[in-house]
């Protein structure tokens, strides 16, 4: 019992050990930057949507980013002609097992299961590797199947390893080197990556800017109340007194 016991105790942190490897980045996004998920939803639907399908999402909610119908139909409406369909990926799934080995997974709540911080370490950390079969690893996902659709933008980086004596013992990091600059700096890279980050956490949860406005109204109406209820307990005592 006392064995089992521990093993109860120890598994929470051997499963954080094991999931640890990759220190994951913190993700700047901001739900409420309009701006940066019109950008994130264009970088998803030039770069994300001939792959990914997001079934849950439809081009007709943009709307509530500040986009007009029209802007829609100009500027993202590509694998539809209605703007009230949902983003499907107009390659079929067949076709894509075939070149990926898998079936690229929907993207509509992987904003919620990933999180903001996993998606953009993971969008950060790809690097050329000859023996894999898209010629491309990732840091934070080793031997995933998606090759590096942004790498024209971001260059081409590699992994480099560095072994030091730590306590008497060889301690071995890894990081990622870029080898050959893309179209973008690396600062503007990064800013792309964060609004992409930004639009697919906001297509997990669309009402969530809305629920926390409406929290924070809540939370001033029940301060109020208990304001306006201590004055009145007051001066009902005070009456009794």
């Amino acid at each position: 019992m006392k064995r089992l016991l521990a093993l109860l105790l120890l598994a929470p942190a051997l499963a954080w050990s094991a999931g640890a490897k990759t220190a994951l980045e913190r993700a700047p996004i901001n739900i409420h930057d309009r701006l940066s998920l019109q950008r994130g939803a264009q970088v998803f639907v030039n770069h994300c949507l001939n792959c990914h399908s997001a079934s849950a999402m439809r081009y007709l909610r943009l709307t509530e980013l500040g986009l007009t119908e029209a802007q829609i139909r100009s500027n993202l409406l590509f694998t539809t002609d209605k703007v009230g369909e949902a983003m499907v990926a107009p390659m079929e799934p067949a076709v894509a097992k075939a070149a990926f080995g898998v079936v690229p997974p929907d993207l509509s709540l992987v904003g919620r299961s990933r999180g903001a911080d996993w998606l953009y370490t993971y969008m950060r950390s790809f690097y050329r590797d000859q023996a894999s079969g898209t010629g491309w690893n990732n840091l934070a996902f080793p031997n995933a199947a998606m090759p590096h659709v942004l790498w024209e933008l971001q260059g081409t980086q590699v992994l480099k390893s560095e072994t030091e004596e730590h306590d008497g013992h060889r301690v071995e990091h890894k990081k990622l080197v870029l080898e050959s600059p893309g179209a973008l700096s690396p600062l503007e890279y990064d800013k792309l990556t964060r609004d992409l980050v930004n639009y697919l956490s906001y297509m997990g949860e669309p009402a969530k800017a809305r629920r926390v406005q409406i929290g924070i109204a809540v939370l001033f109406f029940l301060s109020l109340l208990l304001v306006l209820s201590w004055l009145l307990k007051t001066e009902y005592w005070k009456d009794l007194h």
